[in-house]
């Protein structure tokens, strides 16, 4: 059920920001982020919780495992995870640097436009939707967030896996 609930969260957070390069699937749908300022405790309990958050099976689950990490319940520990999943999108695995999501995405359709491989049709699709996307991007709120996932880097992507 977690892992349902982590997917969804991927595809909501990516959905404004992310499109399929290699593989120009169906569009898709545009959900902004409530974008809030984090703490690090709430890096590092989000980072505690995960081996349990994504083992619950239920929203019963959920809720208690969030709870026991402190946050007021299963909402408060969503939110923080887009926000995280917002930022690491953003992030350079290589070199750890930030790019704010409008230029994440005037990247992605320069690259669109220069790849010679996707047919016609797909490269139609993917600028279209990338086109969409920009219209609904917005910079980051808080540029304290950046630091602290870059900071944690590591460790959140070791959490997820």
């Amino acid at each position: 059920m977690r892992g349902m609930g982590r997917l969804l969260s991927a595809i909501v957070v990516a959905g404004g920001i992310c499109v399929a390069m290699v593989d120009p699937g169906p569009a898709t749908a545009q959900f902004a982020t409530k974008q809030m300022a984090l703490t690090e405790k709430q890096v590092e309990r989000f980072i505690a919780a995960q081996p349990k958050m994504s083992a619950a099976r239920t929203e019963e689950e959920a809720e208690a495992v969030a709870r026991e990490y402190g946050f007021t319940g299963v909402d408060e520990h969503d939110d923080v995870e887009a926000n995280i999943l917002l930022l690491l999108d953003g992030i350079d695995p290589q070199s750890r640097s930030f790019l704010e999501p409008p230029v994440q995405i005037k990247r992605r359709i320069e690259e669109t436009k220069a790849d010679k491989s996707l047919p016609e049709a797909a490269r139609k699709q993917t600028l279209a939707e990338l086109n969409e996307a920009l219209k609904n991007a917005k910079p980051i709120l808080y540029p304290a967030n950046v630091e602290l996932v870059q900071r944690y880097y590591g460790k959140i992507q070791a959490a997820l896996q």
